[in-house]
């Protein structure tokens, strides 16, 4: 498939969009049920918690593909986009999320060179800046909510902040699925219109 042919992946993008943010309020509401549960358990607190954490589950998994079938879909665009870019495998930059430690440090420098390859319009600045702030959000989530379980379980002020960064973290991945999205949706555009241009320059001095 010729960059003249691809386009960028938008309908994965809105779709992981979409699934991040609701999988993020569920999570709220999945926090929420169980403090509840933990403060005054109940036969119906339990139920309660079960069924929001069940809808949770689910809905985050569907997060989590959609946003690496994105992801996977984004690299080859950028691979056709910027053919010496050096990017990772297709099974390295899904697999990397999944294997302790390195998940902290690796994928945040794939969506960097990801939006690199993409278009010469990434700004490094404003750009990094935007991947940074995600990456610090969703690491700090982890960290809190990690915390928070073993020093401070049932501590409202703890649910906030956890809860607060986890829906930074899905705010800023979005804004970065869009950032990295209209990149290739123009550089693949202007691909296309020199493509076009070449083409017509051609017929044009062979007409017939």
């Amino acid at each position: 498939m010729t960059t003249a042919t691809l386009r960028a992946p938008r309908i994965l993008a809105r779709s992981a969009q979409a699934a991040i943010a609701v999988a993020a309020v569920a999570d709220v509401f999945r926090a929420v049920a169980l403090r509840d549960h933990s403060l005054r358990p109940t036969d119906g607190s339990l139920r309660r918690s079960g069924f929001v954490s069940m809808v949770f589950l689910y809905l985050m998994t569907l997060a989590v593909v959609l946003f690496l079938v994105w992801l996977a879909r984004s690299r080859r665009t950028a691979q056709e986009l910027s053919p010496e870019a050096v990017l990772p495998g297709r099974g390295w930059m899904i697999g990397a999320w999944f294997v302790p430690v390195v998940n902290l440090l690796v994928p945040r420098r794939f969506l960097l060179d990801i939006g690199r390859a993409s278009s010469a319009s990434w700004a490094v600045k404003r750009d990094t800046a935007l991947v940074n702030a995600w990456w610090v959000a969703w690491i700090a989530h982890a960290l809190v909510l990690s915390v928070a379980s073993r020093v401070a379980p049932g501590s409202m002020a703890c649910l906030v902040v956890t809860e607060a960064l986890m829906v930074a973290a899905a705010v800023l991945l979005g804004l970065v699925i869009e950032r990295v999205t209209a990149l290739q949706s123009a550089a693949l555009g202007a691909t296309a219109s020199a493509a076009s241009a070449v083409l017509t320059a051609e017929d044009a001095r062979h007409p017939g």
